[in-house]
């Protein structure tokens, strides 16, 4: 039978557990209320029990099926632990799943590199990939749908790690034929003279909007679209300019135009590129190994 539940689901539970509430439990894990609510919920659904007994204003009580259940969930953490220090004996390589997150706008650009090299150190490590906007990286994070997330410094809730790896400053995107193309650096307040494809997702175009309110200027939006491949083509095909942080190699949109990037002139903040994972006691092997594998990467960020 498929097992339907987390490590991390269990681990929550005992917790709550132990300290007969979702607050306590939080505070001694380091990690948000919510996070743990939302564990609790999906093992009860997965299991099909009630597991805890919910009093108005004093805390949670285990169910008798929830006592039952909290001794086979501590027993089966205890032989998690157990297997790890026996895998760690026998040798030092990381196995295992890991499930990885990143930001769609730049998955295409660094995670398949870092997959594969990941997947050649570590052989032994079973990957599985997501991509998805900000708001979601965090809903999974919480949820223990993912281990670890890449993605940028915006935003970050105070129940989840992030380590920063790079920092990526915004470049303009633009044809060769743009009037603004024979400009080595482009200004602000010159770019907001022209139609502006604004990347639609949640927070980063909040950060784009910002470098041009941050000079009192308003930028002339004259197409949204959430995905880089289609902005890229729209400014390739001459629809306008578009603004992005993490660089395209290849020179041409997906349609095979040509496509010029430019830095902004302007002193604007950068982005900075790290690693998400929530703050938790426990860190698998596996996922400290994927995290030692970004630290090395991050020098060709």
């Amino acid at each position: 039978m498929a097992v339907r539940y987390t490590l991390r689901q269990l681990e929550y539970f005992v917790a709550v557990g132990e300290a007969g509430g979702i607050a306590p439990a939080a505070a001694k894990l380091n990690v948000s209320a919510p996070s743990i609510s939302t564990a609790i919920a999906q093992l009860e659904e997965a299991l099909g029990v009630d597991l805890f007994v919910r009093r108005h204003a004093q805390g949670l009580a285990l169910t008798a099926g929830g006592r039952r259940l909290y001794k086979a969930a501590r027993d089966l953490l205890d032989g998690a632990e157990a297997l790890h220090a026996a895998a760690g004996e026998i040798s030092d390589r990381p196995a295992g799943p890991i499930a990885v997150g990143c930001l769609q706008t730049l998955a295409p650009t660094f995670l398949p590199a870092l997959r594969r090299r990941f997947e050649e150190a570590h052989p032994a490590a079973v990957w599985r990939q997501v991509e998805a906007h900000q708001a979601e990286l965090f809903r999974m994070i919480r949820a223990a749908e993912i281990d670890a997330a890449l993605t940028y410094d915006l935003e970050i809730p105070p129940d989840v790690a992030f380590e920063p790896l790079a920092d990526l400053p915004p470049y303009a995107v633009l044809a060769p034929d743009h009037p603004l193309a024979a400009e080595a650096r482009l200004p602000l307040d010159l770019l907001a003279r022209h139609p502006l494809i604004l990347l639609d997702l949640p927070i980063s175009r909040d950060y784009f909007l910002s470098l041009f309110q941050g000079r009192g200027l308003t930028p002339l939006i004259a197409e949204r679209t959430p995905h880089v491949a289609m902005l890229q083509s729209l400014a390739a095909n001459g629809f306008g300019y578009g603004l992005l942080n993490a660089p395209s190699a290849a020179g041409r949109a997906a349609d095979g135009k040509p496509l010029q990037s430019r830095p902004i002139a302007d002193d604007v903040p950068p982005l900075r590129v790290g690693l998400l994972t929530l703050r938790t006691e426990r860190t698998p092997r596996v996922v400290r190994a994927f995290e030692a594998v970004c630290r090395e990467a991050a020098a060709a960020f």
